[in-house]
């Protein structure tokens, strides 16, 4: 599966850095279909292939993640990251999450 696409790419681009907005927009949201670990992505710097955002795992937290890293990863019977197709974007604020939320 394509992680980032063009278009993408080109949304990050539109949207800027949200790094120090109280409530970003989600712009992508990847997942482990096999086990824990969502990522919900409010930044893309293509240069380094970083991306900004919330990091559901072990420990939540607001943080950076790599492209590379989310492609590198393989799970049980070798399944890897992918990204929501269904995903439309809205705030990070719209997702229940419990540790958002206190």
């Amino acid at each position: 599966m394509e992680l980032i696409t063009k278009k993408l790419e080109e949304r990050f681009k539109k949207i800027g850095t949200q790094e120090n907005k109280k409530d970003p927009i989600v712009v992508a949201k990847y997942f482990n279909p096999t086990g824990i670990g969502t990522w919900y992505a409010t930044a893309y710097y293509p240069e380094e292939k970083i991306f900004f955002g919330y990091v559901s795992r072990f420990k939540d937290e607001w943080g950076s993640f790599s492209l590379e890293e989310l492609e590198s990863f393989r799970g049980p019977f070798c399944v890897g990251i992918e990204r929501d197709l269904y995903y439309k974007e809205q705030k990070i604020s719209k997702f229940e999450i419990p540790s958002l939320t206190k």
